[in-house]
Order: C-alpha cells, then sequence, then structure tokens
C-alpha cells in the first residue's frame, strides 16, 4: 500500500500537483485523447463553450457553481468515451472593464482617459485585462476545470475580432444594421447608450405631483419629472375617454416655467385612462414610450435634457442646472403660479446603469441598431419550420430555434420567459460611446453634400485619404453572441466547427437568459442558420445561509478561493452540487463545506483500509460471490444505474446526493463494517468473496465520484493496484446501453 494513504488527505498538498499532471498529459484536448487512443476517432462529440469570465477583477461563488457543474458534465462526456471539449475564454466586458481602469486611474493618478488620450487609455486597460486574465485562469484551473486550454479565446483577441467584423458586414449588407436617431438609454456617469437588459432598477421614494401647465389649459397630468415638461409636444389621453374627446386634436401654446412650449391633444389605445389624471403628458425626446406615441402622430422631439444630465434649454432660470435642481425650481414655479393640484410620495423604481450605477436619461442620440423585425431571406437553415431559402426576420427565427424543443431550455418554466422577451423584444442599440472594445467597421468621407457624407463598410479600412473611423464601439453582447461558433473558428469552415457545432450544452446563471443566451440564438440562426446549442441549463444564484444575496455591505462573501484553500476544491464542489436543482437559488455555509471535507476523508479513510485488506486481489479475477456480497453488487448497480440516469437527465444534485449517501452509509457503514468479520475469520472462498467485493466497489465507486470530487479520486486512483492510466480517461463504470456496468 502507497504510504500517502497512512497519512491524512491533505488537498493542500495534492491538488496543484494532480492539476499539473491532468495539463501535462494534454487529454482536456480530444484530438490528444484521440491520439493516444482513449477516445475513438468517430466516437460522438460533446461540446460546451465556458461562459467567458469578464476580465474586471476575480471569480466568485457563482462562477465557482459554474465550474463545478460545467466539469460534471464534461468528465463524465469524456468517461463516456465521447470527444469532449470544453472550449475556455475571457469577455472584454468593454463598459465593466473601462470604467474600473478609469476609476483606477482617477483615484490613483487624478487623470481622466482623455488626458492620456486613447492609444494610450487602451494600453492601460489591455494591461489590466491581462492581469485580470491570469487571474482568473488560475482560478479556474483551481477549481479542477478539465478545459482545453490549447483552444483558449477571448472575445476581443485577433481571430475574434475578424468574426465580428465578418458579422457585421454581412448584417450591414443585408440592411439589418443601420444608424438612425433614436431615443435610447443614456448613462450621464459612463457618458454612453446602454440596453435594456444593463439597466438596474433600483426601488426609491419619489414625489408624483398633478397640476396643469397653465391657468387657462383644459387638462391636469401627473410627473414624477416636471423639469420634462418643459419638452413636452403632446398630451395623450384614451379615444374612448369621454371627458377629453372635444380636446382631441387642438393645439395649446404657453409659457411653462420660462420656456415657450406648444402641445397637441391626441388619443392614443397605450394610454390608461383609469391611471391618475387619464392623461399623459407626452416628452418623445426622453421617454421610449412617448417617443413611439410620437411616431404614431407624427411628433416634434424636442431634446431638453444634454449627455451629462443638465437642463439644454433657453429658460434662464432652469438653463445649465442638474435635472434634480431644476425639477425643485420647476416645482417651486408650479405652487407660485397656482398650478399645483397634488403632490403625493411614492414608490418608484429608478433606472440605473448597472456598471456605474448612474441615473439613466432616455435621450435621443444617433446610434447603430439591428432590426429585429426586417424580413430578409436566410440562404441556409437547418431550423424546424424555417427552411433554405426563406423569408424571415431575426425576431422568427428567435422564436422559431425554441420551438420543438430544438433547443431544450432547463427548467422549463424559463421557456416562457424567453417567449416573452422575444415578444416584446425591439431593435437592439449595438454601438456604445466607449474606446474599449470592437471599433464599428464603418469610415465616412466628406462629400459636397454634407448631411450625406460617403459610407463605407468593409472588412478592413479603406484606400485613399479622407476617410474617418466611426469612433464608437460595439456593444459587448455582439461579440459574445457570436461565442459558440466564433470559438470553433467560424468564419473559416474549420473541422472543430463541422465537429463540435451546434455545442451540446450551454451552462449558464438565468439572470443573463437575455443578455447572452437570445443574442447566441440570434446570432447563431441568422449567420449559420443553425441553434448554437442543443440544451440550456440554468443555475441559479448562490446565496448565503439565510437566503441573503452576498454582498460586501453584509459581509457574508463567501470567497471560493478561501474556501479551496481550506477545505479543497472537491468540498467546494460538492456543496455547491448537493442541494441545488437546476434554475434554483442555493444556500451556502462554510459549514456545509467544510462537511463535504469530511466525506473526502472518509473515501481516503475506506481506500486505506480497503487496500489494505486487498493486497493479494485483483479486480480482473472475480471469485464466485457469497450470497451477501453479489447483493451488495447489485445494490451497488443500481445506484451506478440511477447516477447515470440523473446526469444524462441533469440532475445533478440528486446523483451527487445519492453517490454520497451510498459511499458513505452503504459502502463505509455497511457493506465494509460487515467484511471485516468475513476477512479475519471466514474461510478462504468467502474472504475471497468479500475482499474483490470491497475492492471493485472501491474502483467502480472512484470512477462514478470522479465528476464531482476529481482531486481525491485521482489521488487514489494513482495508489490502486494494476492503474496506470489516470482516472479522468477510464471508462464510465455503467453502460446504459448495456443496462449493466460498463
Amino acid at each position: 500500500m502507497n504510504e500517502k494513504l497512512l497519512k491524512p488527505y491533505n488537498p493542500q498538498e495534492t491538488e496543484d500537483a494532480i492539476y499539473k499532471k491532468w495539463e501535462e498529459s494534454g487529454l482536456f484536448n480530444p484530438d490528444i485523447s484521440i491520439q493516444k487512443g482513449f477516445t475513438d476517432a468517430d466516437a460522438e462529440p460533446f461540446s460546451i463553450v465556458l461562459p467567458p469570465p469578464n476580465v474586471t477583477g476575480t471569480l466568485h461563488i457563482g462562477h465557482a457553481s459554474m465550474l463545478a457543474i460545467e466539469d460534471i458534465m464534461v468528465r463524465y462526456s469524456r468517461m463516456k468515451g465521447k470527444r469532449t471539449l470544453w472550449i475556455p475564454g475571457t469577455d472584454h466586458a468593454a463598459i465593466a472593464t473601462q470604467s474600473k481602469v478609469e476609476k483606477d486611474l482617477e483615484k490613483s493618478e487624478g487623470k481622466r482617459k482623455h488626458d492620456l488620450g486613447r492609444d494610450e487609455f487602451l494600453k492601460r486597460v489591455e494591461q489590466f485585462a491581462q492581469n485580470s486574465h491570469d487571474t482568473i485562469v488560475s482560478q479556474i484551473k483551481k477549481m479542477g476545470s478539465s478545459i482545453d486550454w490549447s483552444r483558449e479565446a477571448y472575445t476581443l483577441d485577433k481571430e475574434r475580432n475578424f468574426a465580428v467584423r465578418t458579422a457585421f458586414k454581412r448584417m450591414y449588407d443585408d440592411k439589418l444594421i443601420y444608424r438612425g436617431f433614436k431615443v435610447i438609454n443614456w448613462d450621464p456617469k459612463g457618458q454612453t447608450t446602454i440596453s435594456d437588459d444593463e439597466i438596474v432598477y433600483v426601488e426609491r421614494k419619489a414625489k408624483l405631483y398633478t397640476f396643469k401647465y397653465s391657468k387657462d389649459f383644459p387638462i391636469s397630468i401627473s410627473t414624477t419629472r416636471p423639469e420634462t415638461k418643459v419638452g413636452d409636444t403632446a398630451v395623450a389621453v384614451h379615444p374612448s375617454d369621454e371627458r377629453y374627446k372635444q380636446y382631441v386634436g387642438k393645439e395649446y401654446s404657453f409659457d411653462f416655467a420660462g420656456e415657450p412650449v406648444t402641445v397637441k391633444i391626441v388619443a392614443d389605445e397605450s394610454v390608461d385612462k383609469d391611471f391618475g389624471t387619464g392623461a399623459l403628458g407626452v416628452t418623445p425626446a426622453h421617454s421610449l414610450v412617448d417617443a413611439g406615441i410620437a411616431e404614431r402622430h407624427n411628433l416634434p422631439m424636442k431634446q431638453v435634457i444634454s449627455e451629462f444630465a443638465k437642463m439644454n434649454v433657453e429658460a434662464k432660470n432652469l438653463k445649465g442646472k442638474k435635472v434634480a435642481e431644476a425639477r425643485e425650481i420647476i416645482v417651486e414655479w408650479l405652487r407660485t403660479e397656482g398650478l399645483l393640484e397634488d403632490e403625493k410620495e411614492i414608490d418608484q423604481n429608478i433606472a440605473t446603469a448597472e456598471r456605474t450605477g448612474g441615473i439613466i436619461e432616455p435621450l435621443p442620440k444617433l446610434q447603430w441598431f439591428i432590426d429585429v423585425n426586417k424580413k430578409f431571406t436566410i440562404p441556409h437553415s437547418e431550423i424546424s419550420g424555417i427552411s433554405s431559402g426563406s423569408v424571415t426576420s431575426l425576431k422568427e427565427l428567435m422564436r422559431a430555434a425554441v420551438a420543438d424543443n430544438q433547443i431544450k431550455i432547463i427548467p422549463d418554466r424559463f421557456v416562457k420567459v424567453y417567449y416573452s422577451w422575444i415578444d416584446n423584444l425591439h431593435d437592439w442599440c449595438i454601438s456604445r460611446q466607449i474606446w474599449f472594445g470592437h471599433r464599428i467597421p464603418i469610415w465616412y468621407r466628406s462629400t459636397s453634400d454634407t448631411a450625406h457624407p460617403e459610407v463605407y463598410n468593409g472588412m478592413e479600412a479603406p484606400e485613399g485619404n479622407g476617410w474617418t473611423h466611426d469612433e464608437d464601439t460595439l456593444d459587448t453582447w455582439f461579440s459574445s453572441g457570436l461565442w459558440t461558433f466564433s470559438t470553433l473558428g467560424w468564419p473559416n469552415k474549420t473541422k472543430d466547427l463541422e465537429t463540435y457545432h451546434p455545442t451540446t450544452v450551454l451552462e449558464t446563471g438565468y439572470d443573463i437568459i437575455f443578455f447572452w443566451v437570445a443574442r447566441m440564438i440570434l446570432m447563431s440562426t441568422y449567420l449559420l442558420g443553425e441553434v448554437p446549442f442543443k440544451t440550456v441549463y440554468f443555475h441559479g444564484l448562490v446565496r448565503d445561509a439565510k437566503g441573503a444575496k452576498m454582498s460586501k455591505s453584509l459581509g457574508n462573501i463567501i470567497d471560493p478561493l478561501d474556501m479551496i484553500a481550506k477545505y479543497g476544491a472537491d468540498a467546494v464542489r460538492l456543496s455547491l452540487i448537493i442541494g441545488t436543482g437546476p434554475g434554483n437559488d442555493s444556500k451556502l455555509s462554510e459549514d456545509k463545506i467544510k462537511a463535504y471535507k469530511h466525506f473526502a476523508n472518509k473515501i481516503w479513510n475506506a481506500a486505506r483500509f480497503v487496500l489494505s485488506m486487498t493486497e493479494n486481489t485483483s479486480v480482473a479475477e472475480k471469485p464466485d460471490l457469497a450470497e451477501k456480497d453479489a447483493e451488495a453488487i447489485r445494490v451497488f448497480q443500481d445506484t451506478l444505474k440511477d447516477t447515470s440516469s440523473d446526469i444524462e437527465s441533469y440532475r445533478f444534485y440528486l446523483a451527487g446526493e445519492k453517490l454520497y449517501h451510498y459511499f458513505w452509509h452503504t459502502f463505509a457503514d455497511i457493506v465494509l463494517e460487515e467484511s471485516k468479520s468475513t476477512i479475519y475469520n471466514g474461510d478462504e472462498a468467502s474472504k475471497k468473496s468479500a475482499q474483490w467485493t470491497l475492492l471493485h466497489i472501491l474502483t467502480e465507486s472512484l470512477k462514478a465520484l470522479h465528476p464531482f470530487m476529481p482531486f481525491v479520486t485521482e489521488e487514489i486512483w494513482s495508489m490502486m493496484p494494476g492503474t496506470d492510466t489516470l482516472l479522468m480517461v477510464e471508462k464510465w463504470p455503467f453502460d446504459k446501453a448495456q443496462g449493466e456496468p460498463s
């Protein structure tokens, strides 16, 4: 017996060495696995992409949960003999990363990005991103992730930039990408547009004011933002509202807090006549809803708030004021003029930018958009209900991809959430006013018609003088939307792309179903004519022991690296798996992690006992089994059968729990204990039967436990008699097709 087993199991002395052994073997790479004879060249492929962590810092416990779940899938598939590929990478996370560097620059040097200039600032960002990347890779390895590092990608590297430019040009040529002047979400703090999905709503107290614009105006309106009313161009009422029918179509001009305002009364179905006064002051330039009303009724748009959230009007008492200050000035004016009819405190959800915390201002801006409703001819389609050469839209493609279980979503309650989002999807604003990211591949050159410059869209900069590159960069989700196929070599027709796409499964948090999942479906169905993945598995949030969200302010954050240093990666992995079904939030405490450290010790101690009792036993030489041993094998086989079924059905929490309970409470507490008297006191035949049973169950248990606890099982495997290969490429101990152990 190996002398290591005589000492207590120490993950801190073991795990790094084991991971190095895995890496040096090259067997995370399916090509190497085939070359070395561990995988058949024509075996069924299994592929998964790592949701690329943002290069803004370190991994948190949510990332650890993701890595544990994905590594279970990957190790199980590899042991099942599949051509298993797990592609790693990181996301440049444009706004988040730039914001982080800007804050650090101002804090450490008292400088802003414009003080450095675009090129120098980008060097700083890239260095920060590289340092963060190196930390993240180290942490991923600490979790035992069996990733093919030879295929590592980065959303802003040369290959992904080529894919981004190719996708942009194709969509531009199909007239799905356009430049338009529309109301968007503007972050005054970050000085850029953001998408609806990047808004965080914060509940705050607000005042709801009810008033009339002037003493002779016939209708009262209510708002929490009186400062925007200097930009009103209409009042909308419901067509069936008898109170206001006589006013529809009329125009009124008046002075409002020193600013001239003209509004038209319009009838619109979107107005709720039973809410408030049943009349809505329409501010087309500062509300996405109001912009829609203005478009339907051909109303003018008057911008009264600037990009810096200051008043952009001629009224001297308001000009240049911050919006909050302007609000107070206008409310006081309403009081003085006797126009304020009511004010009351309400709870209101305030839109803030996820990355900067700035309060969002809807503003009209010239931006780049993807048209999700425009019809186009799709040249190739493998999507059910969408034939090659048919006329469709991006929205229709996104809906069709999930229909008929072409993409299976686990848990299925998120299917309705996905459809609801698709039904309410409007054109995607893809331009960002930041420096870090994929620059939009558009160039301009002046012509005699200054309003319509010459525009060039191509894969590279145009030849000739006078061209100016568009200053904006693309939304991060544009590049990450290409992730499943750009990482496999697209737009080139590579062997990887042919073999591994569509990917088998996407595993990610349910909180980014719209950010990432939907956009990958959009990009893949449009550019490849196929779904990006066959299954989506959503995990939930990891909360503290009381169910509260982890945060620095609450002091309840559990750092996975600290826990690995204290209890080992296997304990952390199992604590994140057991007790948590797909799509459900989980509760985690240090005590739970500690309990699974005890389980790792239990496996170690059981292995020591079994190997000490079976030194002259070989699992290859099966004796006639005593009835109790045969029954023990049958019970074990049933556990393997159930475990295999659970993993195949993405019930990892059940598979882990069954293996845990079997090994601890059946094998260690019953089978192992009962075998002692037989081995010590039984006849030769019963002794051999008991020894073989112990060694067989231990051997197969190590295989079954390996996807869940790879380090301790690999370490014990290296001490098992007759083993000359890594456990990670051993065959899974149950063959579903045969209905018996493999």
